[in-house]
Parts: structure tokens; sequence; C-alpha cells
């Protein structure tokens, strides 16, 4: 009898314990299922990713550098004080010692119009003939003071500088040669390799006695340049 008890009470215990594990071995496999197929999505993920091949372009950039040399000519309009305003036109040679530092020679001509005092008093000559041709001589060194680029539509950018001048010459005017000291500043924009555009002005002075007095004159030009270097 005692033996019967037993074997009922150890079936009893063996039925429960398999019930307590049948939840667990569930859940296990049906974790490993759901982590072989997150698995298996996650390499599928990384078949489809796709490597960029992007081939880089080689831009040269049109730019004046050290050594350098640049030559061009120029022309537009330069105020004589007490002659009016004349046209004027010239020529420059530029050595570029650095990308910011530059020695530059430059010739110019203009013709000097009537002072007021002559058109007020018809048949009145201060100056006659050759007398009245406007040729300067001067040696400058310039600065690149703010290099930067120019924008045309989306497509297309120029390098550019703002550059300040600075020299002394010779000015041939009224049958003299006066010292000239120069001051300037421009704006250059290199439109493509080995060619520059130039918008400048500058200011000639030097002492000059045409009226019956010396004084120090103010002789201011204003000009548009096309040039190449290399």
């Amino acid at each position: 009898m005692a033996n019967r008890i037993q074997r009922t009470f150890l079936s009893a215990a063996l039925l429960c314990v398999v019930a307590s594990l049948s939840p667990a071995v569930a859940f296990a496999d049906a974790r490993g299922d759901t982590s072989a197929r997150e698995g298996s999505a996650r390499e599928g993920a990384a078949a489809t990713i796709l490597t960029p091949q992007v081939e880089r372009r080689r831009i040269s950039e049109s730019q004046i550098k050290g050594s350098n040399i640049e030559v061009g000519a120029f022309a537009g309009v330069i105020s004589i004080e007490d002659f009016g305003s004349s046209a004027i036109y010239g020529a420059r040679v530029a050595y570029h010692v650095s990308e910011d530092v530059f020695f530059e020679a430059a010739v110019a001509q203009a013709r000097a119009g009537d002072t007021s005092f002559e058109t007020l008093n018809p048949g009145v000559e201060l100056l006659r003939g050759s007398e009245r041709d406007f040729r300067y001589y001067d040696m400058s060194v310039g600065y690149n003071l703010l290099p930067g680029e120019a924008f045309v539509g989306g497509n297309r950018a120029y390098n550019t500088s703002f550059y300040l001048l600075g020299g002394a010459g010779s000015t041939r005017f009224a049958g003299d040669d006066n010292f000239t000291v120069s001051i300037g500043a421009g704006y250059r924009v290199i439109l493509a390799k080995g060619l520059t555009v130039r918008l400048e002005t500058r200011n000639h002075v030097f002492d000059l006695d045409v009226t019956g007095r010396n004084k120090t004159t103010q002789n201011l030009a204003w000009t548009l340049g096309l040039g190449g270097y290399f």
C-alpha cells in the first residue's frame, strides 16, 4: 500500500516539473527563432547597401603666383587740375614677387584741355602746342590687400583681388619734367588662365607753375585695362 502511494506522489511531482519546464523551453525556442530572423534581416540589409564610386574632378585654378610677369594696356579718363578732363591711355608691366606683392612700371599719355581762364578770355593761351601733352612714367609697388572670388551665376567663379599702389616717377607737362608721387587702388579679375582685367584709380601729385604761382596739383585718373600674365 505504501509503495503505491509513493509511486502516485512521485508521478504527480514529475508531471508538475515537466509542466513548469515546457513554457521556458518554448520561449527559448521562440527567442532563438526571432534572433535568427533578425540576423538574416541584417545580413540582407547589409547586402543591399551600395558603396558610391565618386570620381573627383581635378580643377586647375587660374591665379597669379610669385615670379609671374603681367603685361597690359589701359585707357580711361584723367582730370588734370585746372585743365579739365581728358582721355588717357598707356601700358604697364608688373613683376609679381609673391602672390601678395608686385612691382610695376607704367607709362601713359593725355592731352590737356583749356583752363577756365582761357575759356573766359578768348585768344589767351597759357600753354601752346606740345606743352599741353601730359605724359608720365612711374614705378610703383603694389600689395594685394583683399584676395577673393567673384561669382557669375551658379557655375562660374573668378579669382579677384583688391590692391593698393604707391610709387614715384616723372610727369612731362607744360614744357617741364616734374617729379611725381602716385598713389592709388585697383580691382583685378582673372578672367581665364593668363588673362586679367583691371579697374584702377590713381592720383598723380606734382608741383606746377602755370597760372602764375607754384602749387601742388592733384591729377586723378580712372582707367580700365586688359592684360596677360605668364
